[in-house]
């Protein structure tokens, strides 16, 4: 790694969780523009998903039940 990207890191260690998730989305850009046309379809799944489970026609879960089910599916495989 080099020093400039150490620099980086170092600077990221002592930022508040709200400043790295900031500095990362800026880093996302850097690296892969933001697609207008997939952002636009996402909103409008997105806010199709809501209506639906607002409506009662999908449920929803727990992320943390569901990720702890997810790792032992998959990760404990191994």
């Amino acid at each position: 790694m080099n020093a400039r990207v150490q620099a980086l890191i170092d600077q990221a260690r002592i930022m508040t969780a709200e400043e790295r998730l900031a500095a990362l989305d800026a880093l996302q850009e850097l690296v892969t523009p933001p697609d207008q046309a997939w952002e636009g379809a996402w909103a409008l799944e997105s806010e199709d998903r809501v209506s639906a489970y607002q409506r009662g026609e999908i449920k929803a879960e727990d992320f943390d039940v569901f990720m702890d089910q997810m790792r032992q599916d998959y990760l404990d495989k191994k």
